[in-house]
């Protein structure tokens, strides 16, 4: 590596070790005080860099990356309100435990709060979002600043990617030269370690765990979404005690080749059906990943003694009762989970139950919403990526998308919930992978991030995307409020439809209108269905 300036040197060595640490993957976005960081991010050997031009989109692109790789990902941006626009970004991924390395370039101290342009108090900018964040400095060329910028690059890395995964924030004030103008550097005081190994190595030791007796009584596993990979360590659990796996599709249970025998996909309609409810009450429920979505489940699972897996300890538990939680990765500790088998009958009611939705949800009209989702399973090919969009999509597809045997691998925002980056999210897992990719959305999730469309374009990724335009936010007609708001002013401030044409917008997407005022009446007709089925 031959160091090029003042400026770019200590970047240089920075970007070589995170490349060293394992980053493969980046986004820039355009400016001049982040040139820099962005030209030497795109030079680097081993690591792809993607250029996003809308900031906001760009944080959700690389978030898309790092949750569908598993590995933290760097993203920069220039001074100023880019710097800002980051932070929606930022607030999922903590929120979801998603590792991310944010760069941000600033202007030195001279030239704050003396009215240069694009400078704002970048300091701390993200607030508690930032699982760390480190003001870099200036430094004077040489060697202990090649080591500065080394291990400061593998603590980014591994305080990203260890523990509770999360975004980190560095701050890097740049001064002129901004260009990649040589200046005389001894090359020799900005090498790494010879062997290619990153200057820092963390490494954690294995986890064990002593047998962890349960809580005697009927139960259930329930899957949400996680990072970590469980479906055989959770299929091998459930066959061990007979146990129903209540399965989210983001937990990775739902689709794929694994032992899906036990799975029950539709829990969320059976739930909704009071005397089904409390006939098949588990006493004791073993909890991997985060809660799922669906409400009656949060309810129905608030009656039980809950075991919570967590490998990061970090609380997700919002009915509040779980009586243990166990910091261990899922896989470790359902082998040192002990207890007794339920009786035969506990399994097969669950699997009867689960059977009969899809023939209550096939007598509904074939543009009803969830019908349409579900219908698309036979049309993705074997290691599809789904993303899906907050709001109805995410809820209509963990209540109906079958099972099956394609290694689908679904993904969506659940940290915070918004709306926010879905369609730069879809595009950033796409290109990390290079798996092809839907995403299933409404049109004002799609309209919110129509930038990330044009994003899709630039970086040369095919979305297939799936809008269901049901003329506004559906989600808010199954709420009180739309009962009892004022019906213009609700429609106008709160369902909000976009008015849009939005096959002329986006020609590449797929609109499918459905009616939003059919939408409550359809679904409560669906779980009258269910409860006449079931009884």
């Amino acid at each position: 590596m031959e160091p090029i300036n003042r400026t770019f040197a200590p970047l240089a060595a920075f970007v070589e070790e995170l490349a060293r640490c394992g980053v493969t993957h980046a986004v820039t976005s355009p400016g001049s005080r982040n040139a820099p960081l962005a030209l030497t991010l795109a030079a680097q050997p081993g690591l792809e860099a993607v250029s996003v031009i809308d900031e906001r989109s760009a944080g959700f692109v690389a978030l898309g990356m790092a949750k569908a790789c598993g590995r933290p990902v760097a993203i920069t941006c220039t001074s100023g309100s880019a710097a800002a626009n980051l932070h929606p970004a930022v607030v999922e991924a903590w929120e979801a435990r998603v590792p991310l390395i944010v760069l941000t370039a600033d202007r030195p101290p001279e030239l704050r709060e003396v009215g240069a342009g694009q400078a704002i108090d970048q300091l701390r900018l993200y607030g508690s979002a930032a699982k760390w964040f480190v003001e870099v400095g200036t430094h004077d060329p040489g060697r202990e600043t090649a080591i500065h910028f080394r291990a400061l690059a593998c603590r980014a890395f591994y305080t990203a990617a260890g523990g509770r995964p999360g975004p980190v924030h560095l701050n890097f004030a740049l001064r002129e030269p901004l260009a990649p103008s040589p200046e005389p550097l001894e090359p020799a005081d900005w090498q790494g370690r010879d062997d290619g190994r990153p200057w820092t190595e963390l490494r954690e030791p294995d986890t064990h765990l002593d047998p962890l007796p349960l809580p005697t009584g009927r139960g259930v596993v329930v899957c949400g979404p996680t990072a970590e990979r469980v479906a055989k360590p959770v299929a091998r659990f459930a066959a061990r005690l007979g146990w129903p796996v209540l399965a989210e599709p983001t937990s990775g249970l739902r689709c794929g080749p694994h032992d899906r025998s036990h799975v029950i996909a539709h829990y969320d309609p059976l739930l909704r059906v009071p005397e089904f409810a409390e006939r098949e009450r588990a006493q004791v429920v073993v909890r991997v990943g985060d809660m799922p979505t669906s409400k009656p489940l949060r309810a129905w699972v608030a009656g039980a003694r809950q075991v919570v897996l967590d490998p990061h300890a970090a609380w997700h538990e919002p009915t509040r009762r779980a009586e243990l939680i166990v910091r261990s990765p899922a896989a470790v500790a359902l082998e040192a989970l002990q207890g007794e088998p339920a009786p035969p009958e506990w399994l097969e009611g669950w699997r009867a139950a689960d059977a009969a939705v899809p023939a209550a949800l096939a007598e509904a009209p074939d543009r009803f919403e969830p019908k349409l989702l579900a219908a698309l399973e036979p049309e993705l090919p074997d290691g599809a990526i789904v993303w899906v969009s907050s709001s109805m999509p995410i809820r209509d597809v963990e209540a109906h998308f079958p099972q099956s045997s394609k290694d689908l691998r679904f993904l969506a925002n659940r940290g915070a919930n918004g709306i926010d980056g879905v369609v730069s999210s879809a595009l950033g897992a796409a290109r990390a992978t290079g798996r092809p990719t839907w995403l299933l959305t409404g049109e004002l999730a799609l309209v919110h991030d129509v930038g990330g469309l044009l994003a899709a374009r630039r970086a040369g990724v095919k979305l297939n995307v799936l809008c269901l335009d049901n003329g506004g936010g559906a989600i808010f007609d199954f709420l009180p409020l739309a009962e009892h708001a004022d019906s213009e002013l609700y429609e106008r401030h709160i369902a909000t439809p976009a008015g849009l044409d939005l096959s002329e917008i986006a020609p590449e997407v797929r609109v499918v209108r459905t009616d939003r005022r059919d939408n409550v009446r359809l679904h409560r007709e669906l779980v009258e269905r269910v409860a006449q089925a079931l009884s």
